[in-house]
This record gives C-alpha cells, sequence and structure tokens, in this order.
C-alpha cells in the first residue's frame, strides 16, 4: 500500500524568532519513503537538522518576519496491514528492562506517575501482567473519557483527564501512558499521520495524530487509547515521554497560526495500469 502524506501550516511571524519542527516521518521508517521527505520554508531560510535525544529528525532555522510557510510531500510504503497484536507479550522485570526504555517509566510534564499510582494499583492490580494488562488499560480510558475537540486544553494533564474524564485525542494517550507506568510498563507518547484507511471516514478536517507505545518482551508496540482498535496505515514521526517532547513546531518568541492542513490518503491504483497478474504497467498511447 502507498499513502501520500502532507501538510501546509503557516504562520504570521511579528518579529525575527528561532523556531524548531518535527515534521519528518520517524528515522526508523526512512526506508519506506518512496520520495523524499523534505520540509520547504516559504520564504527560505538555512536550516539546520540534527536528531533529538529521542531519536526523532528535527529541523531548525531562524523565521523572518511576515508570512511564514511550511510545507512537505511525500509517499510512503506501508504493508497495509492493522497494528500488530500479540497477546503473549511479557511484561518485562525493571531489572531486565533496557537502560533506555527506564525513562520511560517516571514522571513527565503531563504525566504525573506519582499521583495515579495508588489509583493505577487499585484499578489494575488483579489483571494479568503484560499485554493484557495494557488493553485493561486502554479499555478502562476509552471507556471512561469523552473525546471532543472543544475539551483540548494546552496544560490538561493525566490527572486532569482522570478527574474531568474528557478531552482530545493527547489527553487519551497521556492517561493511558500514566496509568501503564504506574504499572512499571515503560510507556512512550507518539505522532504522526493516521488517515481514515479502513474505517469510516472522519467528518472532522484531516490532521496529524496521537497514540503510544508500551515496551514487552523484546520491542515497542503500538496502542491508541482514543480509538482503541488496531488501525492500517500509521505513519510515526516523533516519541517522547509525552505531548511536550514532539511539539510539531516550537518558536522561541511570538508566532501566530494561521493555516493548518494535513493529507494522508491511499493512493489508489485505477484498474486501467493494472495487468492481471495485479502488476503495475505503463500505458502508452
Amino acid at each position: 500500500m502507498l499513502i501520500r502524506l502532507g501538510y501546509d501550516i503557516q504562520f504570521s511571524i511579528p518579529a525575527p524568532v528561532a523556531m524548531v519542527a518535527l515534521l519528518h516521518v520517524y528515522p526508523g521508517r526512512a526506508a519506506d519513503l518512496q520520495e523524499p521527505d523534505i520540509l520547504s520554508i516559504d520564504p527560505a531560510v538555512p536550516v539546520e537538522q540534527y536528531l533529538d535525544g529521542f531519536g526523532n529528525l528535527c529541523s531548525r532555522f531562524l523565521a523572518p518576519t511576515g508570512p511564514l510557510r511550511l510545507s512537505a510531500e511525500t509517499v510512503i510504503k506501508d504493508s497495509g496491514l492493522p497494528d500488530p497484536v500479540y497477546p503473549e507479550a511479557r511484561q518485562v522485570p525493571i531489572d531486565k528492562l533496557p537502560a533506555e526504555t527506564l525513562q520511560y517509566l517516571l514522571n513527565s510534564r503531563y504525566c504525573e506517575v506519582d499521583r495515579l499510582s495508588n489509583i493505577a494499583t487499585d484499578l489494575f492490580a488483579d489483571t494479568a501482567p503484560g499485554w493484557s494488562r495494557v488493553q485493561e488499560i486502554c479499555d478502562w480510558v476509552h471507556s471512561k473519557v469523552t473525546f471532543g475537540y472543544h475539551f483540548a486544553r494546552s496544560n490538561k494533564t493525566a490527572l486532569d483527564v482522570y478527574t474531568e474524564r474528557q478531552g482530545v485525542c493527547r489527553d487519551f494517550q497521556h492517561l493511558a501512558i500514566t496509568l501503564c507506568r504506574c504499572m512499571n510498563i515503560p510507556a512512550r507518547y507518539a505522532t504522526g499521520y493516521l488517515g481514515d484507511i479502513g474505517v469510516p471516514p472522519s467528518l472532522s478536517p484531516m490532521d496529524f495524530s496521537a497514540w503510544f507505545e508500551v515496551y514487552l518482551e523484546d520491542r515497542w508496540w503500538t496502542f491508541d487509547a482514543r480509538h482503541n482498535q488496531p488501525r492500517i496505515g500509521r505513519a510515526l514521526m516523533a516519541v517522547g515521554r509525552d505531548a511536550s517532547d514532539v511539539a510539531l513546531t516550537t518558536s522561541f518568541g511570538s508566532s501566530q497560526l494561521t493555516q493548518f492542513t494535513v493529507t494522508t490518503e491511499e493512493i489508489i491504483t485505477p484498474p486501467s495500469l493494472i495487468d492481471l497478474e495485479g502488476q503495475s504497467q505503463t500505458i502508452v498511447a
């Protein structure tokens, strides 16, 4: 399956300001890109790229005064399969976890492990450790929290979500991440493209999406407390402890968002371009 990805993000900049953008596909999926994943900046400015401490590809630049446009379009190859499910995946004892996963057991800006530990123990201590426990957490968050864009608030934490029982995509993930960490399961925040592939189309404008990953057995696995079902066509962009680590753009000064458009859709090959064996062919007039 081929999926077209892209965005068009525009700002009004009142005075020159340094910015960092995390808008590239995650380096771990670079081999799946069928076209260059290039950040286009208008007006053109020098750009420095670097990998942050979580392995995300970042772009830093000085935005000039006036209108600023960040855009890109690329194509990624995907298996076309839903997120992997492995109910037998075991929870790893803390002393056996890889050292790099330990930071995903701790408090972070939006995930107050210390303040939710007793609640998590009361809710999930009797669940089977491993995949089943993470799924129980997802089921609980999905059933207890109401989704709505009007519930968005930039300073809402996992404890706030637990108390208010409402939020947007990232709030579902923050609460699930925190409950997993409380149960000694490394959990990290993930952001990227997620189109309506294999599911009824949403009436809402297309956007980037949030989900989370947990470390079980010997690898990271994808979970999504908001949708709570395996999905097709996720294109990971960045991971971190929570949303504060993976902001799409960060401006070290004033900037005003004026337009935000995201594209993520399956490329459907017309039947006339496919031969009887299902192989693409070129039609010459």
